[in-house]
């Protein structure tokens, strides 16, 4: 089934972005508005948080044989154009953010680790973990950490 992003195929009137209360909530997520808008306008279209990645692509794709098993790159199955925006936001908290938040610190310790281009998808995965969880919650952004 795939959603419809048409506001005349909606039941609902369409309403402006700023006057959505779950848009306003995922602007206070630096991305976050451009994501909000693209996503669909269900938040049970999703089972679990957790799912938002791998249904956008955002998980790596693995290999399994026996006692092998390898971890590819990034599945891409989903909508390209979210992915897509997710990514640009990551880009935007990794490199432009000067705000001190968990998110931001969590990433850059990966990037050390890692690679800036593995920690940009995990935060966009993140990304979309926490967007989807505020939006399910009715629960704005805390730049500290949650318990």
């Amino acid at each position: 089934m795939r959603c419809s992003l048409n506001p005349r195929s909606c039941s609902t009137p369409a309403t402006p972005f700023r006057e959505r209360q779950s848009s306003r909530r995922s602007a206070g997520v630096q991305g976050g508005r451009q994501t909000s808008l693209t996503t669909g306008a269900i938040p049970s279209r999703f089972e679990k948080s957790q799912t938002v990645g791998a249904i956008f692509g955002l998980t790596p794709r693995i290999y399994a044989s026996g006692e092998v098993e390898q971890r590819g790159r990034i599945t891409k199955c989903g909508d390209g154009s979210v992915r897509w925006l997710l990514y640009e936001a990551a880009n935007s908290v990794l490199t432009r953010c000067k705000s001190q938040n968990w998110l931001r610190d969590w990433s850059r310790n990966g990037a050390r680790r890692r690679g800036m281009r593995k920690a940009r998808i995990a935060l966009a995965r993140r990304l979309a973990v926490v967007m989807h969880r505020m939006w399910v919650n009715h629960a704005p952004f805390s730049a500290l950490r949650p318990a």
